[in-house]
Protein backbone atom coordinates (compact mmCIF):
# COMPACT_ATOMS: atom_id res chain seq x y z
CA UNK A 1 0.00 0.00 0.00
CA UNK A 2 1.28 3.25 -1.12
CA UNK A 3 1.94 5.87 2.06
CA UNK A 4 0.25 8.61 0.76
CA UNK A 5 -3.40 7.01 0.49
CA UNK A 6 -4.95 8.33 3.56
CA UNK A 7 -2.76 11.49 3.94
CA UNK A 8 -4.17 15.22 4.42
CA UNK A 9 -1.83 17.65 2.57
CA UNK A 10 -2.28 21.23 3.80
CA UNK A 11 -4.80 20.14 6.14
CA UNK A 12 -7.57 20.10 3.48
CA UNK A 13 -6.54 17.75 0.79
CA UNK A 14 -7.30 14.11 1.33
CA UNK A 15 -5.93 11.82 -1.30
CA UNK A 16 -7.76 8.63 -1.99
CA UNK A 17 -6.50 7.16 -5.20
CA UNK A 18 -3.29 7.58 -6.80
CA UNK A 19 -3.91 8.59 -10.23
CA UNK A 20 -0.42 7.72 -12.00
CA UNK A 21 3.24 8.69 -12.02
CA UNK A 22 5.86 9.96 -14.58
CA UNK A 23 9.84 11.33 -14.52
CA UNK A 24 9.48 13.66 -12.10
CA UNK A 25 6.50 13.34 -10.21
CA UNK A 26 3.06 11.50 -9.25
CA UNK A 27 -0.63 12.60 -9.23
CA UNK A 28 -3.41 11.43 -7.07
CA UNK A 29 -6.98 12.01 -6.71
CA UNK A 30 -7.77 13.84 -3.42
CA UNK A 31 -11.12 15.05 -1.54
CA UNK A 32 -10.89 18.63 -0.60
CA UNK A 33 -12.42 18.72 2.65
CA UNK A 34 -12.75 22.23 3.14
CA UNK A 35 -15.38 23.16 0.69
CA UNK A 36 -18.92 21.17 0.72
CA UNK A 37 -19.17 17.98 -0.35
CA UNK A 38 -15.82 17.19 -0.37
CA UNK A 39 -15.33 17.95 -4.28
CA UNK A 40 -12.34 15.59 -5.95
CA UNK A 41 -9.09 17.65 -6.75
CA UNK A 42 -5.97 16.61 -7.97
CA UNK A 43 -2.86 16.63 -6.67
CA UNK A 44 0.66 16.67 -8.03
CA UNK A 45 3.75 15.42 -5.70
CA UNK A 46 7.21 15.99 -7.19
CA UNK A 47 8.75 13.02 -6.40
CA UNK A 48 12.01 12.50 -9.21
CA UNK A 49 12.77 8.93 -10.45
CA UNK A 50 16.88 10.46 -9.79
CA UNK A 51 19.05 11.13 -6.98
CA UNK A 52 20.74 13.57 -9.75
CA UNK A 53 21.54 16.95 -8.32
CA UNK A 54 21.41 18.46 -11.79
CA UNK A 55 18.12 16.37 -12.85
CA UNK A 56 16.29 17.58 -9.29
CA UNK A 57 17.03 21.08 -10.16
CA UNK A 58 15.15 20.50 -13.54
CA UNK A 59 12.53 18.97 -12.12
CA UNK A 60 11.78 21.75 -9.54
CA UNK A 61 11.81 24.24 -12.01
CA UNK A 62 9.14 22.97 -14.21
CA UNK A 63 7.43 21.96 -11.47
CA UNK A 64 7.29 25.79 -10.50
CA UNK A 65 6.58 27.04 -13.96
CA UNK A 66 3.46 24.15 -14.47
CA UNK A 67 2.70 26.55 -10.85
CA UNK A 68 2.93 29.75 -12.70
CA UNK A 69 1.65 29.12 -15.61
CA UNK A 70 -1.90 27.69 -14.17
CA UNK A 71 -1.73 30.58 -12.18
CA UNK A 72 -1.42 32.54 -15.27
CA UNK A 73 -4.24 30.86 -17.33
CA UNK A 74 -6.14 31.03 -14.59
CA UNK A 75 -10.41 31.77 -14.91
CA UNK A 76 -10.44 29.91 -18.25
CA UNK A 77 -12.71 26.60 -18.84
CA UNK A 78 -10.36 25.10 -21.11
CA UNK A 79 -7.64 24.33 -18.66
CA UNK A 80 -7.64 22.92 -15.25
CA UNK A 81 -7.71 25.90 -12.46
CA UNK A 82 -5.21 26.06 -10.00
CA UNK A 83 -6.03 25.87 -6.09
CA UNK A 84 -2.91 25.74 -3.89
CA UNK A 85 0.69 25.18 -4.63
CA UNK A 86 2.14 24.59 -1.27
CA UNK A 87 5.52 22.72 0.68
CA UNK A 88 4.95 20.23 3.03
CA UNK A 89 7.42 18.15 5.20
CA UNK A 90 10.06 18.71 2.53
CA UNK A 91 7.91 17.78 -0.02
CA UNK A 92 6.36 19.82 -2.57
CA UNK A 93 2.45 19.64 -4.04
CA UNK A 94 0.68 21.47 -6.30
CA UNK A 95 -3.22 20.86 -6.12
CA UNK A 96 -5.32 21.55 -9.18
CA UNK A 97 -9.40 21.21 -10.35
CA UNK A 98 -10.59 17.35 -11.39
CA UNK A 99 -11.88 17.26 -14.99
CA UNK A 100 -14.16 14.38 -14.66
CA UNK A 101 -14.31 12.52 -17.93
CA UNK A 102 -11.94 10.75 -20.04
CA UNK A 103 -8.81 11.23 -22.29
CA UNK A 104 -8.58 11.02 -26.22
CA UNK A 105 -6.53 8.01 -25.72
CA UNK A 106 -10.02 6.43 -25.19
CA UNK A 107 -11.88 8.13 -28.71
CA UNK A 108 -8.52 7.19 -30.32
CA UNK A 109 -7.78 3.60 -30.03
CA UNK A 110 -5.46 1.95 -32.46
CA UNK A 111 -7.61 0.51 -35.71
CA UNK A 112 -10.23 3.17 -35.32
CA UNK A 113 -10.42 5.51 -37.93
CA UNK A 114 -12.61 9.01 -37.97
CA UNK A 115 -14.34 10.48 -41.15
CA UNK A 116 -12.54 13.70 -42.59
CA UNK A 117 -15.57 15.56 -40.68
CA UNK A 118 -15.22 14.56 -37.21
CA UNK A 119 -11.53 15.07 -37.32
CA UNK A 120 -11.73 18.32 -38.43
CA UNK A 121 -14.35 19.28 -35.40
CA UNK A 122 -12.03 17.60 -33.33
CA UNK A 123 -8.75 19.29 -34.48
CA UNK A 124 -10.93 22.52 -33.96
CA UNK A 125 -11.76 21.64 -30.05
CA UNK A 126 -8.38 21.16 -29.23
CA UNK A 127 -7.24 24.25 -31.23
CA UNK A 128 -9.61 26.11 -28.76
CA UNK A 129 -7.17 25.45 -26.09
CA UNK A 130 -3.89 25.73 -27.60
CA UNK A 131 -5.47 29.11 -28.74
CA UNK A 132 -5.48 29.78 -24.50
CA UNK A 133 -1.78 29.09 -24.54
CA UNK A 134 -0.22 30.08 -27.16
CA UNK A 135 -2.10 33.89 -26.63
CA UNK A 136 0.35 34.03 -23.20
CA UNK A 137 3.23 32.83 -25.62
CA UNK A 138 3.32 29.65 -24.40
CA UNK A 139 4.45 26.16 -25.23
CA UNK A 140 3.02 23.01 -23.82
CA UNK A 141 5.33 20.80 -25.34
CA UNK A 142 3.26 17.45 -24.23
CA UNK A 143 0.15 17.71 -26.38
CA UNK A 144 -1.32 14.32 -27.15
CA UNK A 145 -4.29 12.13 -26.54
CA UNK A 146 -3.55 11.06 -22.92
CA UNK A 147 -3.06 15.01 -21.80
CA UNK A 148 -6.48 15.95 -23.79
CA UNK A 149 -9.80 15.34 -21.83
CA UNK A 150 -13.22 15.56 -22.72
CA UNK A 151 -15.07 16.50 -20.21
CA UNK A 152 -18.09 14.91 -19.31
CA UNK A 153 -20.03 18.03 -18.23
CA UNK A 154 -20.31 19.39 -21.32
CA UNK A 155 -18.28 17.33 -23.72
CA UNK A 156 -15.32 20.13 -24.17
CA UNK A 157 -11.82 19.38 -24.77
CA UNK A 158 -9.72 20.92 -22.35
CA UNK A 159 -6.01 20.81 -21.91
CA UNK A 160 -4.49 19.16 -18.71
CA UNK A 161 -0.85 17.84 -17.30
CA UNK A 162 1.60 21.45 -17.87
CA UNK A 163 4.57 19.49 -16.42
CA UNK A 164 6.09 20.54 -19.52
CA UNK A 165 5.32 23.81 -20.50
CA UNK A 166 7.86 26.63 -21.79
CA UNK A 167 7.52 30.54 -21.54
CA UNK A 168 9.02 31.82 -24.55
CA UNK A 169 10.61 35.42 -25.85
CA UNK A 170 8.55 37.53 -27.69
CA UNK A 171 10.23 36.87 -30.92
CA UNK A 172 8.72 33.06 -30.14
CA UNK A 173 12.45 31.75 -30.01
CA UNK A 174 14.66 30.23 -27.52
CA UNK A 175 17.69 31.91 -26.28
CA UNK A 176 19.57 28.81 -25.90
CA UNK A 177 18.90 25.03 -26.43
CA UNK A 178 16.22 23.89 -24.07
CA UNK A 179 15.57 20.22 -22.12
CA UNK A 180 14.56 17.77 -24.41
CA UNK A 181 11.05 16.67 -23.33
CA UNK A 182 8.03 15.73 -24.72
CA UNK A 183 6.28 12.34 -25.96
CA UNK A 184 8.00 10.45 -29.56
CA UNK A 185 5.89 10.62 -32.13
CA UNK A 186 3.96 13.70 -31.17
CA UNK A 187 7.25 15.78 -30.83
CA UNK A 188 8.01 18.42 -33.32
CA UNK A 189 11.58 17.89 -34.97
CA UNK A 190 12.81 21.03 -33.73
CA UNK A 191 11.16 20.57 -30.29
CA UNK A 192 13.63 16.83 -30.13
CA UNK A 193 16.47 19.22 -31.29
CA UNK A 194 15.63 21.77 -27.62
CA UNK A 195 14.67 24.39 -30.10
CA UNK A 196 10.76 24.61 -29.57
CA UNK A 197 8.30 27.03 -30.72
CA UNK A 198 4.62 27.57 -30.77
CA UNK A 199 4.53 25.56 -34.26
CA UNK A 200 5.78 22.49 -32.29
CA UNK A 201 2.66 22.27 -30.68
CA UNK A 202 0.81 22.58 -33.42
CA UNK A 203 2.58 19.43 -35.23
CA UNK A 204 1.42 17.98 -31.98
CA UNK A 205 -1.88 18.53 -33.26
CA UNK A 206 -1.37 17.78 -36.77
CA UNK A 207 -0.22 14.21 -35.47
CA UNK A 208 -3.04 13.70 -33.73
CA UNK A 209 -5.33 14.53 -36.37
CA UNK A 210 -3.32 11.83 -38.71
CA UNK A 211 -3.98 9.05 -35.89
CA UNK A 212 -7.47 10.08 -35.97
CA UNK A 213 -7.41 9.09 -39.68
CA UNK A 214 -5.31 6.32 -40.35
CA UNK A 215 -5.54 4.47 -37.04
CA UNK A 216 -2.39 4.27 -36.26
CA UNK A 217 0.03 5.70 -34.06
CA UNK A 218 2.21 8.40 -34.62
CA UNK A 219 5.43 6.67 -33.55
CA UNK A 220 4.27 3.56 -35.93
CA UNK A 221 3.71 5.91 -38.94
CA UNK A 222 6.09 5.38 -42.54
CA UNK A 223 7.65 7.84 -43.51
CA UNK A 224 8.45 8.70 -47.23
Amino acid sequence: MDLMLGKTIGGRYHIIDKLGEGTYGQTWLAEDQHLLGSPDCVVKQLKPETTDASEWEIAKRLFEEEAKTLQELAKNDLIPQIMAYLEENGQRYLVQEYIQGHDLSQELERGQTFSETLVIELLQQILQALEVIQQHNLIHRDIKPSNLMRRKQDGKVVLIDFGAVKKLQPDNQPTAPTVRIGTPGYMAPEQAKGYPNLSSDIYAVGMIGIQALTGELPNTLQWD
